[in-house]
């Protein structure tokens, strides 16, 4: 109720400031996701979503089209009609990666950045008995010892293997990666002793952390987060300029009217600034992230798009 009572106020103020796009939307609205069902893109495209169908006074409807890193899904949404009425998640990945790792046909410029939902960092993880109590201990041991610590990841040019290799290049050392199919097997090979570290996502950190199958050091974002605050980030600790997170934005396709891209993005920002919908995406294991505009959120991405397809190829680039 109380979220409802919160949207609906905002959303007054919202349709005021609103004339532009004014018949916008007047059917219900897709959105593509290239995820599982209740895997973390789909719980985050769900939360927001049904706040932001409150604001604009239509429905939304997710539709999961998963598979290929969620290539499929970027590409319905880059060929989709451009009346604004089939918008996606995506990633950075689609500045750069996507064309790299998966081939893709579909260039940045065939999207139109609407506004970021949420991002969340990753969360450098050892082994409670055997790893390092600090940050500081653990690249002091790194420097120390060249090639010997080993790391789990996800898989090869994955988010925990790509930050893994610019945490290893920005610290002038080096880590020996061991892949696994999942993050779950990953986690799991820390908390048993069988790899030094990982750094693995939020989402999946957490709970083996606060259930002390694993000891948490620093997170991997510019500032400390929200989920875990209590957690120095990676750079405070001793490395500067070390930043990385993976987040989800909503995107349409190339083309779409200005207006409508604004009174979306505007929606996105009213329902990430309600207090219960913030404590949703906290309790899935992310943290609200709208910026103030297209271009804004537009700026960012093709930054962050372009530094983490740097990272992919370093990633592949030592397997």
């Amino acid at each position: 109720m109380k979220t409802r009572l919160f949207i609906g106020a905002l959303g007054a103020v919202f349709a005021m400031g609103s004339a532009q796009a004014s018949g916008y939307p007047d059917r219900t609205i897709k959105v593509l996701v290239g995820y599982s069902a209740g895997g973390a893109g789909d719980t985050i495209a769900r939360i927001v979503t049904g706040a932001m169908s409150q604001v604009l006074g239509q429905p939304i409807v997710v539709e999961n089209k998963a598979g290929a890193g969620s290539s499929i899904a970027s590409n319905a949404i880059a060929t989709a009609p451009k009346d604004g009425y089939t918008l996606g998640l995506a990633t950075g990945n689609i500045y750069g990666v996507d064309q790299l790792v998966y081939k893709v046909s579909y260039k940045p410029e065939d999207f139109t950045p609407i506004n970021r939902l949420a991002s969340y960092p990753l969360i450098l993880a050892v082994n409670p008995e055997k790893g390092p109590k600090t940050f500081q201990a653990f690249m002091a041991k790194a420097k120390a010892n060249p090639g010997t610590m080993f790391y789990s990841t996800s898989g090869i040019a994955g988010s925990p293997h790509t930050s893994s290799v610019m945490l290893q290049d920005l610290m002038g050392t080096e880590f020996t990666h061991v892949p696994f199919k999942g993050g779950k097997g990953a986690l799991l090979a820390v908390a048993a002793g069988d790899v030094d570290f990982s750094m693995g996502t939020a989402p999946s950190v957490l709970p083996l952390g606060r259930g002390d199958k694993v000891r948490m050091l620093a997170v991997s974002t510019a500032e400390r987060s929200q989920l875990a605050p209590n957690l120095p980030t990676i750079s405070e600790s001793g490395l500067p300029g070390f930043e990385f997170s993976f987040w989800f934005g909503l995107f349409g396709p190339a083309g779409l009217a200005p207006d409508v891209t604004q009174k979306l993005a505007d929606a996105v920002a009213v329902v990430l600034n309600d207090p219960e919908v913030q404590k949703r995406l906290i309790a899935a294991g992310s943290e609200a992230g709208p910026f103030a505009s297209p271009a804004q959120f537009e700026a960012f991405a093709r930054k962050n798009g372009a530094q983490v397809l740097e990272g992919v190829k370093k990633a592949q680039a030592v397997k």
